[in-house]
């Protein structure tokens, strides 16, 4: 079965809620004089990402609850909940907050997640309410380029089960060391090409991205689920960002794609401008 050797999963247990503060790095130095273990660090940059235009609760309140500075190396977590990338090594970078609450607010607003999401909240309410750091999910995604870890904690606060995959044993083994100490029971870290996609977990209800080519690969959209929706970005000629026919253009650049999987087919749908590394095949 193709993958079938590529699956490593993290050890479970649940999200510490969200007053739980988190006193050490990847260093294991301690970070509170930085105040970066302060949940209201954390709600500052939520009021922000809320002040930017995102306004799914599930998004915002995810975005509150990890701790963005516990994926970065030590001497940049004073930049951590600043709206910038950062360097995480091998020439790739953790995104922006505000690219990542973008991405996964799209990925959530489609049929496939939403339908999913009522019956969990369904389910919490027969069940007598939730956890602190249970999940209430919107099914099965994967995501495309682990990096750090940051993007796959958040997914695990909003999809029930989350498959991330990595090309970079590098940063898959970073990765896992970010997440270990959060213990999800959900995530599930892959060490291989993510072009390929993860065949073994399909179908899954959303695919994202988080690297960007000159097409979406066709494994991925093969992958997913009908009524599911795929966030990535991809190479489009300035001439298509303005809806004119490709080879009107002149220069090129990155967009973000939203493509919708349905019974009759699938509809893509072209958003801003954005800036990821590229997609690559092959592992390294």
């Amino acid at each position: 079965m193709p993958g079938a050797n590529l699956a490593r999963t993290v050890e479970s247990a649940p999200l510490p809620p969200q007053s739980t503060s988190v006193h050490a790095g990847r260093s294991g130095r301690p970070l509170a004089s930085h105040g970066l273990d302060s949940q209201a660090v954390r709600q500052a940059m939520v009021r922000k990402l809320a002040a930017q235009g995102i306004h799914d609760a599930r998004v915002l309140d995810a975005m509150g609850r990890v701790e963005r500075h516990r994926f970065v190396d030590t001497a940049l977590a004073p930049q951590a909940y600043e709206d910038t990338s950062l360097p995480i090594g091998l020439g790739q970078t953790i995104s922006k907050p505000n690219v990542v609450a973008r991405m996964i607010e799209l990925l959530l607003d489609c049929p496939a997640l939403a339908e999913v999401t009522v019956r969990s909240a369904q389910e919490n309410e027969r069940s007598g309410g939730t956890s602190p750091g249970a999940v209430q999910g919107a099914g099965r995604v994967l995501e495309i380029g682990t990096g750090c870890g940051y993007q796959a904690a958040v997914l695990a606060c909003v999809a029930r089960e989350v498959y991330s995959i990595e090309r970079l044993r590098g940063l898959h083994e970073k990765a896992r060391e970010n997440l270990r100490g959060l213990r999800l029971p959900n995530v599930h870290l892959l060490f291989g090409d993510g072009m390929a996609g993860y065949p073994a977990g399909a179908p899954y209800a959303g695919i994202i991205a988080a690297a960007g080519g000159e097409a979406l690969p066709q494994t991925w959209v093969d992958q997913l689920a009908v009524g599911g929706r795929l966030v990535a970005p991809v190479m489009v000629e300035d001439a298509q960002m303005s809806g004119l026919a490709p080879g009107q253009g002149r220069s090129v650049r990155q967009a973000l794609m939203v493509l919708d999987k349905t019974a009759a087919g699938v509809r893509q749908t072209l958003l801003e401008p954005v800036q990821f590394v590229p997609l690559k095949s092959g592992i390294a």
